[in-house]
């Protein structure tokens, strides 16, 4: 991280503001993290699969030296297969923050805050039974099962999406669009946080996420993907993290271990893509640490 940059905001940053750090994987956002904290604060996780207990390593989540040195909150505190969701972390944090303490929020998951900052819908959970059956049922079908607006609204060739929206209307009678537009006020104003979003050059950043990369196969990676090999289901979100289907395949046989390096640094690749697409056209009002400088 460029030193000039960083010391430059640090040296902007009021002391007692929420903080929010979004980037990229791979990009330094834990350690710009440890920085702030040093003035006070908690940093609280914003990444959806450090949330798991199962990974430290696989998930790029701090070591415990790191979380010794500064309150870390929401950080491998459930268990893999444990229902999770952007209500469920909203909730959380709201918690933290009603402890008083100054929230430093750093993560890749724009979802979430997308939902601290401009509100989420509080819609109930759906049954699990419901979503074992949704679960069987083609996308099609799934499609054909929503209401229009709800249809019109969201990506209907992403099955999650889909999913989920057929779920809710199917478990309130009430469709995912109608949910949205009662939408209650969010949690922190952009304007009352220190909003910081890390825009990266890609070319650094495929550097970094295949020497991260690396350093994760010799600290341990394999072990936890090992660990959870005998009950693996890739329905879990836990399961899903980037890595996990990719080092399995070379424990089971089908991958050599430079074929899973190769095909896990890709998908990390493509991700990263997807992060900062989603900075550049949703984060236009966030403060930009360009890096490298």
């Amino acid at each position: 991280m460029s030193q000039n940059a960083t010391a430059a905001l640090l040296a902007s940053i009021p002391p007692t503001r929420p903080v929010l750090i979004a980037g990229p994987t791979a990009s330094g956002k834990s350690a710009l993290a440890l920085e702030i904290a040093k003035e006070g604060g908690v940093i609280v996780n914003a990444d959806a699969s450090q949330v798991y207990g199962c990974w430290r390593v696989i998930s790029a989540r701090p070591s415990a030296e790191e979380e010794a040195q500064a309150p870390h909150r929401l950080y491998g505190h459930l268990a893999e297969d444990a229902p999770y969701s952007t209500g469920h972390w909203l909730r959380e944090v709201a918690e933290i923050i009603a402890q008083g303490q100054r929230p430093i929020l750093v993560g890749g998951t724009g979802l979430y805050f997308q939902a601290l900052t401009e509100g989420l819908a509080d819609i109930p959970q759906t049954p699990v039974e419901l979503r074992e059956h949704a679960n069987t049922l083609p996308l099609q079908e799934l499609i054909q099962g929503l209401d229009a607006a709800t249809a019109a609204g969201i990506d209907l060739a992403n099955r999650a999406r889909v999913q989920r929206a057929w779920e809710v209307l199917e478990a309130t009678g009430k469709g995912l669009s109608q949910w949205q537009s009662e939408t209650p006020a969010p949690l922190l104003n952009l304007s009352d946080c220190t909003p910081i979003a890390l825009d990266v050059d890609r070319d650094w950043l495929a550097e970094r996420i295949e020497r991260r990369f690396d350093l994760m196969i010799a600290g341990g990676a394999l072990d936890e993907v090992r660990a959870i090999a005998p009950h693996y289901n890739p329905r879990l979100p836990a399961h899903k993290a980037i890595g996990v289907p990719e080092l399995l395949a070379y424990l089971r046989g089908t991958f050599t271990l430079e074929e899973a390096r190769d095909a896990a640094i890709i998908a990390t690749r493509q991700y990263a893509k997807r992060q900062r697409t989603w900075i550049r056209s949703k984060m236009g009002a966030w403060q930009k640490l360009i890096l490298p400088e």
